[in-house]
């Protein structure tokens, strides 16, 4: 989360429950796109970001074989050699079943 007024990285206060900036003093209330998580190996707070696929992933009009829903959200990735063409994985909108085509 960065500072609406200065830009600059803000952290969680979780006594108050809010994003402080150290800088200006800015705060926003921590509900605001954002969770405070644990992280298991070191017991520290952090910062987790979670603005949901539909901000980041394409769709497309691909039919999902589990459920039928005609939209999934899809990536490219390089999983065989450089020679070989991209693998396309999608997952459904609606379940979130994940499936492959090879080109």
């Amino acid at each position: 989360m960065f500072c609406p007024k200065c830009k600059r990285l803000m952290r969680p206060d979780k006594t108050a429950h809010v994003w402080r900036c150290s800088s200006c003093g800015t705060t926003v209330p921590l509900g605001s796109g954002a969770e405070v998580g644990r992280s298991n190996p070191t017991g520290r707070e952090v910062s987790v970001v979670e603005e949901g696929k539909g901000a980041t992933l394409p769709k497309t009009a691909e039919e999902c074989p589990k459920c039928g829903n005609p939209e999934a959200y899809w990536v490219l990735r390089q999983t065989r050699g450089a020679d070989e063409p991209e693998t396309r994985i999608f997952e459904c909108t609606k379940c979130g079943h994940k499936w492959r085509e090879y080109q």
